[in-house]
């Protein structure tokens, strides 16, 4: 055989057994099956790239392995002071009960009570409040940010938080290596290390050429984390950054919804910063996992869903269908980024045809083009369905919620595709609660206001090229 044939074989050899590997693969469904032998067979060495690259949820042997050994190591979650038990003890309707322990199989924590929360009036508020908070923080001050970017408001939390390690407060802050990485490039992050903030990286990349190695470059920690002396915390879409998004300037401005709460429930955001704190920075911090947790007053029932490629497979978008079954009434969803799978989008579909008040919010001018056109290539599907489609015209907007039945909220960082249902780390906040179901079903009224309606008919006068283009990027959905 010449060197041309040994190439050739060497290559069917490789393709084959990728194309084995994804077959066997567990975790996967068909459609990624399907999606991936398609690319591998027609891509000659291209494919195989891809696949070598992108084609596996991995962050690398080590990083699970040690990962596992510091949740198996965690605390459990800790008992409420003496005297606050009744507010401490989540009051949920029996109509609800399921969406809670569909919680805490994902992230083994009880839903709890004695919660009270504000939603933010828009970003700029929203850094503003948490440096209030931080100036009047007495013991802890916990961030993670999967982007943190050194503009007006990134710098607004350095200050504050240089000025808290300067008065004694112990400062934790956490950045995703990806996302942050002009703030980590910056003279604001050796300043912060140099005024006695502690800081750590998630998911560090190291050599761009060798991480592929030893596991994928794109699995991010994309969680938004802020958790004050533990009693206080916010959740929510927002970075730590201004609303010009000055990296992304021509989708600006960004619109993000963020709850400011109160109570237990910080607590449970405590113990997923500590996850990750003491994944990535050595440092132990159980002893504040262990304090007894104050309820002082009565409030609503919350619980913080956390998911990641470490964790349940399939928990967030699990998650999310659950709640779009249990809605009777009315169903109202915000997101940037749909790339559903199967079930997803036939569970939207369910829920109209069951007639249930559906309705989905999109932006209309997307950063990512990619997951724009393959959105848009459900829109016809949904709408035949029944379900209201809007997309919002006042910039990209970022928010992620979730209302149903004017009485249950999921706000935080999860986004309805596929990065973050396998491959991104995320923080939400599922509450039952009328009074702030109406807050975040205003500002979703507010997002529809300022949008334009996308109708059936719209959608058929599509050109062929534009739908073959949405319809192709979807065929590529299971494997973005």
């Amino acid at each position: 055989m010449n060197t041309t044939s040994w190439i050739v074989a060497a290559h069917l050899l490789i393709e084959f057994a990728l194309i084995a590997r994804v077959m066997l693969r567990p975790n996967r469904e068909p459609a990624s099956r399907i999606a991936w032998v398609a690319v591998i067979a027609a891509l000659p060495f291209l494919g195989i790239l891809a696949y070598i690259l992108f084609g596996e949820v991995n962050i690398g042997r080590r990083r699970v392995a040690w990962h596992r050994k510091v949740m198996k190591g965690m605390p459990e979650f800790a008992t409420c002071a003496p005297g606050d038990e009744q507010n401490f003890t989540a009051k949920v309707k029996p109509t609800y009960e399921h969406l809670f322990r569909f919680g805490r199989s994902i992230v083994g924590m009880e839903p709890v009570g004695g919660n009270s929360a504000r939603l933010m009036a828009d970003s700029n508020a929203t850094i503003d409040e948490m440096v209030k908070d931080i100036d009047a923080a007495a013991d802890h001050v916990h961030l993670l940010f999967y982007i943190w970017l050194p503009d007006n408001n990134g710098c607004k939390i350095v200050e504050a938080l240089k000025r808290a390690a300067g008065r004694g407060v112990a400062c934790r802050a956490m950045v995703d290596d990806l996302g942050s990485r002009l703030m980590l490039r910056s003279e604001h992050w050796e300043s912060m290390k140099a005024a006695g903030v502690h800081v750590a990286i998630a998911l560090p990349i190291g050599n761009p050429l060798l991480r592929p190695l030893r596991g994928r470059i794109d699995l991010r920690n994309h969680r938004k984390i802020v958790v004050i002396d533990g009693s206080i915390t916010y959740c929510g879409s927002q970075n730590c950054a201004d609303p010009e998004f000055r990296v992304k300037a021509k989708y600006a401005p960004w619109v993000d919804a963020v709850m400011r709460f109160e109570g237990p429930i910080a607590r449970q955001n405590q113990h997923v910063f500590a996850s990750d704190w003491m994944a990535y920075s050595g440092e132990n911090i159980d002893e504040l996992l262990q304090q007894p947790i104050q309820a002082p007053r009565p409030g609503f029932s919350a619980q913080v869903i956390a998911t990641g490629p470490t964790n349940r497979h399939s928990a967030m978008p699990q998650m999310f269908e659950d709640l779009i079954y249990t809605a009777r009434h009315e169903l109202v969803i915000s997101t940037p980024y749909y790339v559903p799978d199967e079930s997803m989008q036939n569970a939207l579909c369910a829920s109209a045809y069951r007639g249930v008040d559906t309705t989905i919010i999109f932006p209309a001018r997307n950063d990512s083009f990619i997951v724009g056109g393959a959105s848009r290539s459900y829109y016809a599907d949904l709408l035949a369905a029944g379900v209201t489609i809007y997309e919002y015209v006042g910039g990209l907007l970022h928010t992620k919620s979730l209302t149903l039945d004017g009485e249950v909220t999921l706000i935080g960082s999860a986004n309805m595709d596929r990065r973050s249902f396998d491959l991104n780390y995320e923080n939400n906040i599922l509450f039952v609660d009328r009074e702030l179901t109406e807050e975040m079903r205003k500002r979703q009224q507010e997002y529809i206001a300022a949008s334009n309606q996308i109708t059936s008919e719209a959608v058929s006068s599509w050109p062929i090229s534009r739908r073959l283009w949405n319809n192709s990027l979807a065929v590529l959905g299971p494997i973005l």
